[in-house]
């Protein structure tokens, strides 16, 4: 269920995703991963102390997965499950804890168009590589690019 509670605090569920928007175009995604010492906390792709603070063509090479509390990422979020319609999320104690146990503090590489912070929720979650908001720009940008070519302009 994909509830907006601007500013508030919605129900959550360990392997829920988190969306916290940023601007007009962009949100940040984390999984929510349940209390620690009464504390909520998000599991999230995040180059937030790489020393390639956002990329040049859009990647960082030095990224990981963090846990963080909850409202250390802002306190404007939501539940986002996006893809509950059409893919079965994976069992969060079994599958999805282990899974971000294991990643956390791994170098990973941050690609906004082939690994951000979305792409990373919906593996957790879903086991499948997913981010609309990339697919959104896509279909923007894929009809100008076809008339480029179909013109060999491009």
């Amino acid at each position: 269920m994909n509830i907006n509670y601007k500013n508030s605090h919605p129900k959550l569920f360990p392997g829920d995703i988190v969306e916290y928007p940023r601007n007009k175009y962009f949100s940040h995604f984390g999984i929510y991963f349940g209390e620690r010492d009464g504390v909520p906390y998000v599991a999230h792709l995040t180059c937030r102390d790489s020393d390639t603070q956002i990329p040049l063509f859009g990647r960082a090479l030095r990224s990981e997965v963090k846990l963080d509390p909850l409202e250390f990422l802002g306190d404007n979020f939501k539940v986002k499950n996006m893809l509950d319609g059409t893919h079965a999320p994976r069992d969060f104690h079994t599958v999805v804890k282990p899974a971000i146990e294991d990643m956390i503090g791994r170098e990973v590489t941050f690609d906004i168009l082939f690994h951000n912070s979305e792409h990373q929720a919906t593996l957790f979650r879903y086991g499948v590589k997913k981010s609309q908001q990339i697919e959104k720009i896509y279909e923007h940008i894929l009809p100008a690019w076809k008339k480029l070519f179909e013109e060999k302009k491009l």
